[in-house]
């Protein structure tokens, strides 16, 4: 019996240690919950809970409340004091280690964080290169054999990084397509041979305008083109700015340098040449919008003047959909079309487009 007591006895005092323990929220229509505070935005204090899971309370409905640990707490002047909290009337009150009690009005309270929520807060202001990156490698491939002699192989990489004051965006596409031999006569040889890549750096000015930089770079085999690289610099919008939506717009200028294969004919209107440098303008858009909770759709448009002549012109276009099968697994079809209105080399085409699909597999890297 002796024994059953002391168990008893024990099992109380962790039970009433563990709700010592416990933030409690007292709501003005006498509803009580029990749990760990996780923040506020605020206009709603957040509380996670055992039973109910995370719960959301507007600052009016709540009468009373006590914070077993420190939270920090961020006003409307954007000064940030940490320290226990209660609540008197109207009032979030911190309870200090250095100050003692501070009084905080309801009106000009903004962000309730905790203190892991902190140490990643201070961490974004300043991250790393290498921090904060996410995207996902894309790859395609096909192979024939028997009456057709055919391999396909397209690759893919989509990696971007946004921190509070600034985006990086890398990217880079491949398709190489071989017809080896063919019994129905179709065409043989390389059919496909193309490698594009780039780099966007912006820097935010305010809150909707932001300064870029860019490099995009083109190797065509079948249009005869060593490299394409133009690089950029101008201004950009940010028309749109929500979580599942952004827009932006831009425009600058840029020094375009092209090279082309030697052992090809080139073509002699306006004094084309193997080696051109070209000074244009620069004008696109870039939008991104997530469809659900599993589907991304990203577009962007770039269109490049010549300045030397308005009626040349390039452009690219670039889009593509990636739905999540796993956390780390999805399916990708991506479109692009590179477009350049005078091609220096006898008998190549306007126009390159590529479409793909395949398999993609995301990564992120804190």
């Amino acid at each position: 019996m002796k024994v059953w007591c002391a168990l008893i006895i024990l099992i109380n005092s962790f039970a009433a240690a563990s709700t010592a323990d416990a933030d409690t929220v007292i709501l003005k229509n006498a509803d009580h919950f029990s749990g760990t505070i996780v923040g506020s935005d605020g206009d709603t204090l957040t509380l996670k809970t055992d039973a109910a899971g995370e719960i959301k309370v507007q600052w009016p409905a709540v009468k009373e409340l006590t914070s077993e640990m420190p939270l920090f707490v961020v006003t409307s002047d954007k000064k940030t004091v940490t320290g226990k909290i209660t609540l008197e009337g109207t009032d979030l009150v911190v309870h200090t280690a250095s100050a003692g009690e501070l009084h905080v009005p309801l009106t000009q309270l903004t962000i309730v964080r905790s203190g892991a929520d902190q140490a990643s807060y201070e961490k974004s202001l300043h991250p790393s290169l290498l921090a904060d990156w996410k995207g996902g490698v894309t790859v395609g491939f096909a192979l024939a054999r028997g009456n057709s002699d055919t391999t396909n192989l397209s690759t893919g990489l989509n990696a971007n990084r946004k921190t509070l004051s600034d985006e990086m965006k890398v990217y880079a596409s491949s398709i190489y397509t071989d017809n080896g031999r063919s019994n129905s006569g179709a065409p043989t040889g390389v059919t496909a041979d193309e490698i594009v890549g780039g780099v966007r750096f912006d820097r935010n000015i305010g809150p909707r305008l932001f300064a870029f930089a860019s490099g995009a770079f083109t190797h065509d085999a079948l249009q005869h083109l060593e490299v394409q690289q133009i690089y950029t610099g101008g201004l950009g919008w940010h028309v749109i700015n929500k979580p599942n939506t952004t827009f932006d717009v831009l425009a600058g200028i840029n020094y375009v340098r092209e090279t082309y294969s030697s052992s090809v004919t080139v073509a002699t209107p306006r004094g084309a040449s193997l080696a051109r440098n070209l000074p244009g303008i620069t004008a696109g858009e870039d939008f991104t919008h997530k469809l659900g909770a599993s589907t991304t759709f990203t577009e962007e448009f770039e269109f490049y003047p010549d300045l030397s002549d308005i009626s040349q012109y390039r452009f690219a276009f670039n889009s593509g959909i990636v739905t999540q099968i796993k956390k780390w697994l999805g399916w990708q079809v991506t479109f692009s079309d590179h477009y350049i209105t005078n091609p220096p080399i006898v008998g190549t085409v306007q126009s390159d487009a590529i479409l793909s699909t395949g398999l993609n597999i995301s990564f992120s890297h804190q």
